[in-house]
């Protein structure tokens, strides 16, 4: 498909939980090979927009558009299926299947072949290195470092990952950051979803505030300094 068509489109996106009303006409667009980054406070809707686009939410009205495709009313087995990785902040490990056998359960929802396992040993040596160790035993940050991985494998190519580097050490936080980087020159198209601006400041093509379920600021990278002040007041940092 022609790069033209963007890889995400979202156009007066709204989505409720029961009779909450959560997301309140979300806009943004993300082109082939962008890292985005929806930042905002708790609570602010930006986790609701990532379970949004893969249908985990009530009701939804406006358009979610994957490379062209329509997701308003499809089921979220088949959201998966265009090639969506969904990296969600309790990171879903197996704790009693060992570190490899969590990287090679998931199916194949993309149409390329994804990562090998020897490049994604590559990419983290650490799982590598621990992997006939349970899942459960794992560190945070090894646990997230699987939770990443494990997407990569099945062929997505649209990323959407919830608050990576929450609670993590400095270290895995720069190793995650290299990650990301890897994975935009490899082609990736990544959504992030972040509390931490200084990470995500380094990353982002272009930054998206949220606020009571709507974007309230877009922010370009090369804006980011001029915008400094706005968004210390926006996101309390």
């Amino acid at each position: 498909m022609s790069n033209a068509v963007p890889a995400l489109e979202i156009q007066d996106l709204h989505a409720w939980y029961g009779e909450s009303h959560v997301l309140h006409g979300i806009n943004l667009k993300v082109d082939h090979g962008e890292v985005i980054c929806l930042l905002g406070r708790n609570g602010a809707g930006r986790t609701s927009t990532l379970r949004a686009i893969m249908g985990l939410t009530g009701k939804r009205t406006g358009s979610i558009r994957v490379n062209g495709t329509e997701l308003i009313g499809m089921p979220s087995h088949e959201v998966a299926r265009l090639g969506i990785g969904y990296c969600p902040e309790e990171r879903g490990i197996f704790t009693s299947l060992s570190c490899e056998q969590n990287l090679m359960l998931p199916p194949r929802v993309g149409k390329s072949k994804g990562l090998a396992i020897e490049e994604i040993y590559q990419m983290f040596p650490n799982l590598q290195e621990r992997r006939k160790s349970p899942g459960g035993r794992l560190s945070g940050g090894e646990q997230q470092m699987l939770a990443i991985a494990r997407i990569l494998r099945t062929g997505a190519n649209l990323l959407l990952l919830d608050e990576i580097t929450e609670g993590l050490a400095p270290v895995i936080v720069q190793k995650l950051g290299e990650v990301v980087r890897t994975l935009k020159d490899r082609g990736f198209t990544v959504v992030l979803v972040e509390q931490n601006f200084r990470f995500a400041s380094k990353l982002a093509d272009r930054n998206y505030v949220i606020e009571h379920g709507q974007v309230v600021k877009v922010v370009e990278r090369n804006d980011l300094e001029a915008n400094q002040e706005e968004l210390k007041e926006l996101l309390g940092v």
